[in-house]
C-alpha cells in the first residue's frame, strides 16, 4: 500500500469560511497542543497518522547545521530555519552563509523561484530579472547544508541525496526528538528529503526545541534555544515583513513554523505548544487555528489572539468591501 496520511474520516472541522453569513467552505484536519510540561491537553482528529511536516522540520534541520560546525548565529541562524519571502535583506544574509562557507551560489540545488514578497518580486521584474535560486523561500536551508557539507569534508554536489551523510544526521534527529521512526522518505518541493512523522510527534520535537534553556549542559538544547530567541528577536527571518509567521511572532511573541500542504507548530512563551495540519492542504486557515488552540489553552489572551486575527489575511472580500472571514470553527 502507497503511504498515506488520515483520511477525511479521521478528520474534525477545524475552520470555515463565512461569506455574508453564509458558509461557503469548511477546513477540516488534525491538531494537537501540548501543555508547558509536554503532556497532550487536547487533540482534534487522528494525530497519530504519519503526515509530512515539510517546512516544518526545518527548526530540526537548522540544529544539525549547528552540530555539524557551522556558526550560524543571529540572522544567519533563523534563516537556515526559514521559508522566507525572498526580500533583497534575506538574500544578503544567505549569500553571507555561503560566502563564509566559501561555497559559490552555482551550488544551490533549490529551483529558481521569484521572490514571495510582492514589492521585491516587482521590483526584479522593472530590472529585467528573472527567478534565481537564492530568492526561493528555501535557499538559506539549502545554504546552511552547504555550509555544513564544507565543515564536515562531505560532498557538495550530492547533499540532497537520501543517503548523503547530513541527510542521514537529519533523519535521526528527526527521530530522536520525535521518538518515532521516519515512516516515509520524499523529495519536498525544494528538492530536499522530506520526511514523514505523526502530528503529535512534530509537536513533541517542536515543544523539545521550544522549550529548551540556553544554560542546559547539552549543546544540542544551548542550540535550540539560541535558534528560537533569534526567530522572536528577529521575526522578519523566519517568513517575511506582513506575512503570517512574522505577523503571528511579531503581536504574540510566539515561535511559529509553517509548513506546506497546511501544516503549521506554533509555541506560546510558556511553552504551550499547537501542532495543525489542514488535511485538504489549503494553508489559508491553519495559523489562526493555532493562535486560536493556544488561546484555548490560556497561553495567549483573547485579546492578542484577536489582534493577531485581525493582522492576518483572514478577510473574504466582496469587490472593495469587507464581507466575511475565514475562522476557526474550534
Amino acid at each position: 500500500m502507497v503511504p498515506h496520511t488520515f483520511s477525511s474520516s479521521a478528520a474534525v472541522e477545524l475552520a470555515v469560511v463565512e461569506r455574508g453569513g453564509f458558509i461557503e467552505s469548511r477546513h477540516s484536519g488534525s491538531a494537537i497542543v501540548l501543555s508547558p510540561d509536554g503532556t497532550i491537553r487536547e487533540t482534534f482528529g487522528d494525530t497519530t497518522a504519519p503526515i509530512l511536516p515539510r517546512s516544518c522540520l526545518k527548526p530540526i534541520q537548522a540544529l544539525v547545521f549547528r552540530a555539524a560546525g557551522v556558526e550560524l548565529t543571529g540572522a544567519s541562524l533563523a534563516l537556515s530555519a526559514a521559508s522566507h519571502s525572498g526580500t533583497d535583506r534575506h538574500v544578503s544574509v544567505v549569500r553571507g552563509i555561503l560566502g563564509d562557507a566559501g561555497v559559490d551560489e552555482s551550488a544551490l540545488r533549490c529551483p529558481a523561484a521569484w521572490p514571495g514578497d510582492p514589492a521585491t518580486r516587482e521590483e526584479l521584474s522593472r530590472r529585467g530579472a528573472g527567478p534565481e535560486r537564492i530568492r526561493m523561500n528555501c535557499s538559506g536551508k539549502h545554504a546552511a547544508m552547504l555550509a555544513a557539507c564544507v565543515a564536515q569534508g562531505w560532498d557538495t554536489s550530492t547533499y540532497l541525496d537520501f543517503d548523503h551523510p547530513l541527510q542521514v544526521q537529519i533523519r535521526e534527529l528527526i527521530e530522536r526528538l520525535t521518538g518515532e521512526r521516519v515512516q516515509a522518505t520524499v523529495v519536498d518541493g525544494c528538492g530536499a528529503p522530506a520526511f514523514a512523522v505523526s502530528l503529535a510527534g512534530l509537536a513533541k520535537a517542536m515543544h523539545r526545541i521550544g522549550t529548551s534553556s540556553d544554560r542546559s549542559p547539552f549543546a544540542l538544547h544551548r542550540s535550540a534555544a539560541e535558534l528560537v530567541a533569534a526567530v522572536r528577536e528577529q521575526p522578519w527571518t523566519i517568513d517575511g515583513p506582513g506575512r503570517p509567521d512574522t505577523v503571528a511572532i511579531e503581536t504574540l511573541g510566539v515561535f511559529a513554523k509553517t509548513g506546506a500542504e497546511g501544516v503549521i507548530v506554533m509555541i506560546a512563551p510558556d511553552g504551550t505548544t499547537a501542532a495543525v495540519k489542514i488535511l485538504d492542504g489549503s494553508a489559508r486557515a491553519s495559523e489562526a487555528v493555532a493562535i486560536r488552540l493556544l488561546e484555548r489553552a490560556g497561553a495567549v489572551t483573547p485579546e492578542n489572539s484577536a489582534a493577531a486575527m485581525r493582522a492576518l489575511p483572514l478577510q473574504v472580500h466582496g469587490a472593495d468591501a469587507v464581507v466575511g472571514h475565514i475562522r476557526p470553527a474550534i
